[in-house]
């Protein structure tokens, strides 16, 4: 099977030339240019004025020493008419990337990411059965040493992130417990560091995904809001309140796969029973829908294709339980949106008022009444893009301490 590759062992990348230290405001104005223009995709520097707060000299100066550090690039203004002296866009330099790898039961994907959110690359590389740590660490340095002639001549790679399905710590990226996978105390980030030289971090998947979504996908400009994810190893969920990613004394807080449901249920691999991911399922659907696996773009086609009682049963009933869970995580934090993706996102497509009925009946008046539920806009390349984040994490907050600053 494909796990059993052995990675090449690539020369460590060397660390980043440190230039002198520049003054903390300075590195800090830096960081917040940096980092809008990252998660804006570019900006005009009239509008990253406004947004700063900082005087238009200023933010001239900062985004000249980010030209040469070659961070970002500007642009000709747009020809719409403006009243004023045209003020060039400001654009995030592809070239400045983050590596992503997300390890599912049934495939390990690798993607590349530049500044600006944008997936460059990704790669799926299925697997027979479930892939150990070990054999998701050398498929994934496999690929990378595979990309690596591109990387060391096309791009500055900031580092990897790794979403995975389960209860990882972010502070040392060991999975503490990924039940699908079957992974437990597994020191993921540090294993693949190795394997790559490359620095490597590890979370959870869907709060990388709620980060993904809020930063980059339809949770852009919201506080507080709800993300759940469903795929090939449950379901797992995100929280954003007052803007941040509410992570919990370890960083597992979000389980929202494991809200009980059921009290009748079956047995989950949390030890519990009734879980929503025990009655909400992509694997049953995907039997319904008579394929063998896939992605939720192709789940949906076949379901929609297929107008049997049986698979309509099967939707109205899942969608029921997630209606519980997600009456019990309104009325607990509430959020202003819930954000769903993978198969979780196809059910709500499917029936788009079920969800919003079920809430509207359900839960308390006031926090049903605030709340709107979409679907994920980032589809296939969520991941990717959240785990991005995670790598790209250190970089955004101080570009000019990862390069040398040129001297005039």
């Amino acid at each position: 099977m494909g796990a059993d590759i052995v990675a090449m062992m690539p020369s460590p990348t060397p660390n980043p030339v440190t230039a002198s230290e520049p003054d903390p405001s300075r590195r800090n104005n830096l960081a917040l240019l940096t980092s809008l223009v990252h998660h804006n995709g570019g900006l005009s520097r009239a509008q990253l004025t406004k947004r700063t707060g900082l005087n238009r000299s200023t933010v001239g100066t900062l985004i000249g020493q980010l030209v040469n550090l070659e961070v970002v690039y500007e642009t000709a203004p747009s020809g719409e008419a403006q009243v004023g002296r045209p003020s060039p866009i400001v654009h995030p330099r592809p070239s400045i990337a983050a590596l992503a790898v997300n390890p599912e039961i049934d495939a390990v994907t690798i993607g590349l990411v530049g500044l600006g959110g944008k997936v460059q690359k990704k790669i799926r590389f299925d697997t027979e059965r479930i892939p150990t740590a070990k054999e998701a660490v050398n498929i994934a340095a496999a690929v990378i040493a595979g990309m690596r002639s591109e990387l060391d001549t096309s791009y500055r790679v900031m580092g990897v992130g790794i979403a995975v399905p389960g209860l990882v710590n972010r502070d040392d990226g060991v999975v503490r417990h990924a039940p699908h996978l079957g992974w437990r105390d597994e020191p993921v980030a540090r294993m693949l560091g190795e394997a790559t030289g490359y620095p490597c971090h590890a979370a959870n998947d869907a709060s990388l995904g709620a980060e993904g979504e809020l930063l980059f996908g339809v949770g852009a400009g919201q506080k507080n809001l709800i993300f759940l994810n469903g795929g090939a190893s449950g379901i797992g969920g995100g929280i954003i309140a007052d803007g941040e990613l509410l992570r919990g004394t370890s960083g597992y807080a979000g389980e929202l796969g494991h809200t009980f449901v059921r009290s009748s249920g079956k047995p989950c691999h949390c030890g519990a029973t009734g879980c929503l991911e025990t009655e909400v399922s992509q694997s049953s659907l995907f039997e319904l829908a008579g394929l063998g696996g896939g992605d939720a773009g192709q789940l949906e086609q076949a379901l929609r294709a297929n107008s049997s009682e049986t698979v309509g049963a099967e939707v109205a009933r899942q969608l029921e339980y997630l209606g519980i869970a997600l009456r019990n995580a309104v009325n607990t934090f509430n959020p202003e949106a819930i954000v769903l993706d993978g198969f979780l996102g196809v059910l709500h497509a499917l029936s788009p008022g079920t969800l919003d009925s079920l809430l509207r009946s359900q839960a308390m008046d006031g926090p049903a009444g605030q709340v709107k539920i979409y679907r994920a806009a980032l589809g296939s390349d969520l991941m990717m893009i959240g785990a991005a984040e995670l790598a790209f994490a250190q970089f955004l907050a101080d570009p000019a301490g990862a390069f040398p600053i040129p001297t005039p």
